[in-house]
């Protein structure tokens, strides 16, 4: 049997037909009819809906694509005739927003090849160690061997870079030799080179290794071990942990420091994944069978970013009950009085927004574009005219990264490229609801509600200077949260989560600060004496001139 073929039609079309054949059938066959026609529409706002949470599990599990606007609109760009149009259309279908069928898809277009070879050059390799080999028997100056005439003199060296494969943690055997006197017994035991034999089996360099495998790359212990086991350097995983333990009050001094600094931020960004503590999930559990009310039954990690005046970024983990909102408002406990409240980044989410201390909202510009990507299948023509007016708003704010433009620069550069297109599409999107153009509760209008619910955090950039358009920085940060989730799956107690957020939150920071984290929690762990007395002073961004002082 031949499948059926799809068909578009909107609420208005299907109206008409019911109009023309109300004449020639008996009253109850119309009734029938009118009720068979109603549930059918029923249905295809229902199935669009049901589409978009398929297409959210499949995100889930198989990963999101990516939402840049060339990808999402590609797909959809032959919409149907009778597919809803966009705004100062005046096809049928725009009355009710409903869209039946699937749209063509147009012919794939080849993929520009991307620039570059893709070689690294070696300035890329900042930290590694440069040996000069000068030319045998030839200085400048000196006759050519080859003319035996002219001079050679000198010219830009040939640079090679030579990559070497080794353990993550390597040992070495020391062997020293002994001597022994044969009257009065006496032993002379061979020293350590470099005046070493008082220093611990385990160097403070595997500390930092470990915590950068650990919570910088989600590399669970255990699997560390076999790693080890496997190159013939055994390294259970009960000693990784002691090793990382034990390193932790230099680290915690230096978190505090930054938990002060942050406080001052004058921007604040922040969002929350979901966590597990096993310590805390069996006293949730042993609490609810005797009947009493644990402290909540959410466990999260929130991540805060705070984008201190100089422009430094620093980046904050804290897992366990509390959510991103209770963890701002104990970061903001430790505010100076006379600072004017911080802008606070973050999505729409109740949970983010408490009032015990007083901040300018601005909301995530990106995740009302993303409920429109959601549903662009759906309805290509309303959803493109969103999503190219807001690419539009980012060109501009582009536009002012490139030129590098003050706060108050980048305020009335949005002003006066942004404000229009977003008053237009404001005024746009209240038409589309209050004139009936779409129907409220499909995916269409759940976002256009969304949009207009939320509109005066998402436009705070329009009205405050440097205030952002979105919360990306913060959700890439989190992403190290939910990579060591899914490699580690879980915390076994209190003090194991917060060990772990105290080295996520360094190792973070020192990446945002373009800092080589393995050498910088060297530093701190070699002078932690100094860094506990003094930590301001070994914050990722000026531990360099440490060493020196202290010399």
């Amino acid at each position: 049997m031949k499948p059926p073929e799809l068909v578009t039609a909107s609420k208005d079309e299907l109206d008409a037909i019911l109009a023309l054949t109300r004449p020639t059938l008996p009253p109850q066959q119309y009734e029938l009819l009118e009720r068979v026609l109603g549930t059918f529409v029923h249905v295809m706002l229902a199935l669009q809906n049901a589409k978009t949470s398929i297409k959210r599990l499949r995100k889930m599990l198989f990963g999101a694509r990516t939402e840049s606007k060339a990808k999402v609109l590609a797909d959809h760009s032959g919409a149907s005739p009778a597919a809803a149009p966009g705004p100062g259309s005046d096809g049928p279908s725009a009355a009710s927003g409903l869209v039946v069928g699937v749209a063509p898809t147009p012919q794939n277009k080849a993929k520009p090849k991307p620039p570059g070879h893709g070689r690294i050059g070696a300035p890329a390799y900042r930290d590694a160690p440069v040996v000069k080999v000068d030319v045998a028997d030839l200085k400048s100056g000196d006759l050519c061997p080859e003319c035996a005439e002219g001079k050679v003199y000198g010219s830009p060296p040939r640079t090679i870079v030579k990559v070497i494969g080794q353990p993550p943690l390597a040992a070495s055997i020391f062997e020293l030799g002994r001597l022994r006197c044969r009257l009065c017994d006496a032993i002379f035991t061979a020293p350590m080179p470099g005046g070493g034999n008082t220093s611990p089996k385990y160097d403070h360099s595997c500390a930092s290794m470990l915590a950068l495998l650990r919570y910088g790359n989600g590399m669970p212990l255990h699997r560390l071990e076999g790693l080890q086991a496997s190159l013939n350097v055994p390294l259970p995983d009960a000693t990784q942990w002691e090793i990382v333990a034990n390193a932790v009050p230099a680290p915690r001094a230096i978190r505090d420091e930054l938990l002060r600094q942050a406080a001052q931020a004058p921007l604040i960004h922040l969002d929350d994944t979901t966590a597990q503590i096993l310590s805390l999930r069996a006293e949730r559990t042993r609490l609810e069978a005797a009947g009493q009310t644990p402290e909540a039954k959410a466990i999260n990690t929130s991540a805060l970013v705070a984008v201190l005046p100089q422009g430094r970024q620093v980046a904050l983990y804290f897992t366990g009950y509390k959510h991103a909102g209770l963890n701002l408002a104990d970061l903001l406990a430790q505010r100076a009085s006379e600072l004017a409240p911080p802008i606070q980044m973050s999505d729409a989410l109740a949970c983010n927004f408490v009032t015990t201390f007083m901040t300018i909202v601005a909301k995530c510009l990106s995740h009302g574009r993303r409920m429109f990507v959601n549903v662009v299948e759906n309805f290509p023509q309303q959803c493109r005219h969103v999503i190219e007016v807001l690419a539009a708003v980012y060109a501009v704010d582009a536009h002012c990264r490139d030129e590098q433009l003050s706060p108050e620069q980048r305020l009335l550069h949005h002003q006066t490229h942004s404000g229009p297109p977003m008053k237009d599409l404001q005024r746009w999107m209240t038409e589309q609801l209050d004139q009936r153009l779409v129907e409220p509760n499909s995916g269409l209008g759940q976002a256009l509600r969304y949009m207009l619910n939320h509109w005066s955090g998402l436009t705070l950039f329009l009205r405050q200077a440097g205030a952002p358009l979105d919360n990306n920085l913060c959700e890439r940060i989190l992403k190290r949260a939910i990579r060591h989730r899914r490699n580690s799956m879980f915390y076994k107690t209190r003090n194991g989560a917060d060990i772990g957020d105290i080295y996520m939150s360094l190792i973070t920071t020192a990446g945002l600060c373009g800092v080589n984290a393995f050498a910088y929690l060297n530093a701190l762990l070699i002078h932690a004496q100094d860094v506990m007395a003094n930590p301001a002073r070994w914050l990722p961004w000026n531990y360099h001139e440490q060493p020196a002082r202290a010399a």
